[in-house]
């Protein structure tokens, strides 16, 4: 991993200090008991739960250190009171031209999920929505062709 600090949102970042607590504080003890299970079960040689538990444990750990890089290195992006451009941080409500609306909500690369409508400001989708205002049109490409959204509302939580 390059040591450039990452950019998310405040609450991307909140995400992610869970996870961390949750593996060390939880998940950590969770598979300490199902190792000692495996291990009072008797020969290790054979034991397909004991095999399975270090490598639970071995992922848990994995996961930690990757979490605890990330947080590390994370900036929380700030934005201004009446902020009117979109970019990291900003949701941005869009019409489609039959009048639907969609909400997409910019967020860093360790955030993106695309089920919740978070995007990822180096995405695709995100680029062409950083830098726009109430009014612009958009133009997503989608697997079935382009479609055209206008911008209805860029807000900050």
């Amino acid at each position: 991993m390059s040591k450039e600090p990452i950019q998310m949102t405040a609450r991307g970042l909140e995400k992610l200090k869970e996870e961390l607590r949750y593996l060390k504080e939880e998940k950590r003890q969770e598979l300490a008991d199902y190792m000692g299970a495996a291990l009072a079960d008797g020969d290790l040689r054979e034991s397909a739960a004991y095999d399975e538990a270090r490598l639970l444990q071995s992922a848990n750990e994995a996961r930690i250190a990757d979490l605890e890089e990330l947080v590390h290195r994370a900036v929380v992006v700030e934005h201004d009171d009446g902020e009117a451009v979109a970019r990291l941080g900003a949701s941005l409500t869009l019409q489609s031209q039959d009048g639907e609306n969609v909400v997409f909500h910019l967020v860093g690369t360790h955030e993106a999920d695309i089920l919740e409508g978070r995007v990822s400001d180096e995405s695709p989708l995100g680029r062409s929505l950083v830098g726009r205002r109430v009014g612009d049109n958009v133009t997503v490409q989608m697997p079935v062709g382009a479609a055209v959204y206008r911008v209805v509302a860029v807000t900050f939580d």
